[in-house]
């Protein structure tokens, strides 16, 4: 039997045919087929598939958004065959099948937004048409990587307006945050001002009563020394009372110490029986 050999790089597999009906897939490496003979006259074909990772660009797309805006939208694809039968078994051109999936999931994800959500949000067009599109595209054994909205092109002077009307808002937020700034700064002031006033408060309320502790004290201490003295008095008249002579010896020791003051002046009264006689 003859024989022919086939090569299939590790980026390919081989989609192996005989007389039209798949039989196996060929990895990487050297392959024998063999050649149709009369004893043997099937037809052996070898299908390459490319399983390397691939772009896949759609330009200008026009597409109206959901507040009917034409944009022209360019969306960037990378992808990767998975299964090559089935990509190669289930749809007649996978590359041509892929354009158009993602080509319908673009219209459907801008027909659902506004212009205004496409522009604050691009993000979200991406991650739409890359759900949208994995599902189907496994389908016929292809993986989504990617799908990235690359530009979007406005109509006429819409663009100009957009900026304005983004600079407007960018503006706005600005003055928002300055706003918010300035009232938290407030705020935070107004509360250090409170607690010093309680702070205040509250010292001059604790000297005040400290005031007026030290002031009953001192009120007492000296209640407590006049009744001491009073009490020191009553005890002296009671033993002057008893005892005469103690009060003589009192009156004594007073002259006596009158006496050695040169300034001290003595008045001795006598009474009128003594002046008649």
């Amino acid at each position: 039997m003859r024989t022919r050999e086939i090569i299939i790089k590790n980026t390919h597999r081989g989609l192996r045919y005989v007389d039209g009906r798949l039989t196996d897939v060929l990895e990487a490496g050297r392959h024998e087929l063999p050649s149709p003979t009369r004893r043997h006259p099937e037809i052996v074909e070898v299908n390459l598939v490319d399983m390397r990772e691939r772009e896949l660009t759609l330009k200008g797309q026009e597409i109206l958004t959901g507040d009917k805006v034409a944009l022209r939208v360019s969306i960037l694809t990378h992808f990767k065959v998975v299964d090559p039968v089935a990509a190669t078994e289930q749809v007649e051109d996978y590359t041509d099948r892929l354009y158009s999936d993602v080509q319908l999931a673009a219209r459907r994800s801008l027909a659902s937004m506004t212009l205004e959500a496409i522009l604050t949000n691009r993000n979200q067009l991406s991650e739409d048409i890359l759900r949208d599109v994995q599902g189907a595209a496994r389908g016929y054994g292809v993986e989504i990587l990617r799908a990235d909205v690359k530009d979007i092109v406005f109509p006429g002077n819409l663009q100009e307006v957009m900026n304005r009307v983004l600079t407007a808002q960018r503006l706005a937020e600005a003055q928002l945050v300055e706003a918010r700034t300035k009232a938290e700064k407030d705020v935070l002031e107004a509360r250090a001002r409170a607690e010093a006033d309680q702070v205040t408060a509250a010292a001059r309320h604790e000297a005040v009563r400290l005031a007026a502790q030290a002031d009953a004290q001192a009120q007492r201490i000296r209640t407590e020394a006049e009744v001491e003295s009073l009490q020191a008095l009553a005890a002296a008249a009671t033993a002057y009372a008893q005892h005469p002579a103690l009060l003589r010896l009192r009156e004594l020791e007073t002259l006596t110490a009158l006496g050695g003051n040169a300034e001290a002046r003595l008045y001795i009264g006598f009474d009128k029986h003594t002046e008649l006689a």
